[in-house]
């Protein structure tokens, strides 16, 4: 009999052939799709991909006939590489996830869209499964595009119809009328890998390890200013500052801030996150949320408000442009945050920021312009000093010169 693993369990075969996998992990059980749902329920597993949603509705929400499944691994985040790694070294454990949730909605359809970078390992593992007689499902990879938005549930659905990976101005739910009008379930492909962990060892398992309001393990990206960076498994509730301490290798005191969940998450500057734990409980008293899993250090000697306006035209230049916060509220703070991080600060150019942040939020065709109003809102709270000190041609950070050049990064 297989013996459930603690730490790592996503992580926890030596390799990522289907040998490996079985050795590790035993046999699928047959049955895994039929009691799925009230398992998940009492497991209490939340989506991985970034919103958190309860696992358990989204799917019991799939109802109909000849529905569709989606694992969701195309990972336009910067900052994140944890789906990559999950696809590339456990790849079964996710086409596991994929069979069990495909078989819980009677599914007709099943797709693994994914980045061009983890097709050759996908590829591979379906391979093996189709010569060792696993394929109850046929699954098509689609590549999804290296985009920011392209991961987006509407785009993953658009590029999977033949269009471009772009958000869809919703008006229906995707589980009510996805991929060409059927009833679709898209599932982050972490999640789908805890799926087929719980359909084996079950929910007393899964609570045995995290907060236990938000139970199971995450898998997390670890980046920027720490001397261990990478992707690691961490039980949820996980201290932020032993992360960055024990697994990042860094003493916090050289920290400024973290940004976490990645460039549509929240910046926590050091003296705030002491004691937090990574969760949606923990961190929902900072106004922020695990997120895609990304924990990114802004070392002492970095200006966070150059650091954000960075990211503010990323995330700008990123955007589908079909809406009129994507055309024009996000390329307007894009120019603001760049005047705030390389011109004198006043009053009026603040006000302008926050003004311009209450306009895009909300009123999107899909959620970049909110998640950019989120991080760039968090900016100015967690950088408040720094915008003091720019007031006067100063900043906060040791080691750069101070912010008095007109001039564009």
């Amino acid at each position: 009999m297989t013996t459930a693993p603690q730490l790592p369990r996503l992580l926890a075969a030596p390799g990522p052939g289907l040998a490996e996998h079985h050795l590790q992990f035993g046999a699928l059980p047959d049955a895994a799709g039929q009691d799925l749902i009230p398992l998940l329920e009492q497991a209490g597993l939340s989506g991985r991909g970034g919103a958190g949603f309860p696992t358990a509705r989204k799917i019991a929400a799939i109802t109909g006939p000849k529905s569709v499944v989606v694992g969701n691994g195309a990972e336009g985040e910067p900052l994140s590489r944890k789906d990559a790694v999950l696809l590339t070294q456990a790849p079964h454990l996710v086409l596991d996830g994929l069979d069990a949730a495909a078989a819980a909605v009677e599914a007709d359809t099943v797709y693994l869209y994914v980045h061009s970078a983890a097709v050759p390992a996908v590829t591979r593992a379906l391979d093996e499964r189709r010569a060792a007689g696993l394929d109850r499902y046929r699954v098509a990879v689609v590549e999804a595009p290296d985009r920011f938005v392209a991961g987006e549930e509407s785009a993953a659905v658009r590029r999977i119809e033949g269009g471009p990976a772009l958000p869809r101005d919703r008006t229906v739910l995707t589980a009510i009328s996805g991929v060409r009008g059927r009833p679709t379930l898209v599932n982050n492909v972490e999640t789908l890998a805890h799926i087929a962990l719980i359909a084996r060892f079950g929910p007393r398992w899964f609570r045995s390890v995290g907060d236990q309001a938000d139970p199971g393990s995450l898998l997390i990206t670890l980046s920027g200013a720490l001397n261990n960076t990478g992707v690691i498994e961490v039980p949820t509730g996980a201290l932020l500052t032993s992360l960055i301490e024990r697994n990042g290798g860094t003493d916090p005191r050289t920290v400024r801030a973290i940004l976490v969940g990645g460039y549509h998450g929240s910046w926590i500057p050091a003296k705030a996150f002491e004691g937090s734990g990574l969760s949606r409980a923990g961190l929902k008293a900072l106004g922020a949320s695990p997120g895609a899993g990304v924990i990114h250090a802004l070392g002492v000697g970095e200006c966070g408000l150059a650091r954000t306006a960075e990211i503010a035209s990323y995330l700008a230049e990123q955007s589908a442009r079909q809406c009129g916060p994507c055309r024009n509220g996000l390329p307007r703070l894009e120019q603001l945050l760049n005047d705030l991080a390389y011109t004198r600060v006043s009053d009026s150019l603040v006000k302008e920021i926050r003004r311009i942040v209450r306009l895009v939020e909300g009123r999107g065709s899909c959620r970049h312009p909110d998640g950019t109003a989120r991080m760039i809102r968090s900016a100015l709270g967690a950088f408040a000093t720094d915008v003091e000190h720019h007031r006067h041609r100063r900043c906060e950070a040791t080691s750069v010169s101070p912010a008095v050049s007109t001039a564009r990064p």
